[in-house]
């Protein structure tokens, strides 16, 4: 038998997912459920769209909870306390000068679950992370990509 994947998490992560399952569960069974007694209600099933567009959403919400499900059993939540603070690691916070852009950024270091670049989180497995992890500040990381390489130079390091 395939073990399950571990999925890293952040004690904020794993409480964003099991907050999300809370409101799946609790909140929006409640109110599918609700516009399907309501599309039933009209009659004739077979040429009801309301009663068809409530049952495609009612399939997506309980996949989205099995997923979750699945995600929250094979956590492992990461203690962000025993990590060294002048060291990245995962739940570090990194503020960084790209050289080839001259521009400073900011991300924070998560496991592949959590990871949305346009909230400024990226994935202890990118490319990217895995380059700054173990870096400390002061330190330059280079990074491969297609166009060739980008390089990094670590300017602070926190934890929030």
């Amino acid at each position: 038998m395939v073990e399950a994947k571990k999925h890293i998490l952040t004690s904020k992560g794993m409480q964003a997912l099991e907050d999300e399952l809370q409101d799946l569960k609790v909140v929006k069974r409640k109110e599918i459920a609700q516009k399907i007694k309501e599309a039933r209600e009209q009659g004739d099933l077979s040429e009801n769209a309301e009663y068809d567009a409530a049952k495609d959403e009612q399939r997506s919400m309980e996949a989205r909870i099995e997923e979750l499900e699945k995600i929250i059993k094979n956590a492992e939540v990461i203690d962000e306390s025993a990590y060294d603070k002048d060291t990245v690691s995962i739940g570090s916070t990194i503020k960084f000068y790209d050289e080839e852009f001259d521009e400073e950024l900011e991300y924070r270091i998560v496991g592949s679950t959590e990871s949305d670049i346009l909230k400024g989180l990226i994935s202890n497995e990118s490319p990217l992370g895995k380059a700054l992890i173990g870096a400390k500040v002061g330190e330059t990381v280079q990074v491969e990509s297609p166009d060739g390489f980008s390089r990094y130079k670590i300017l602070e390091i926190s934890r929030s």
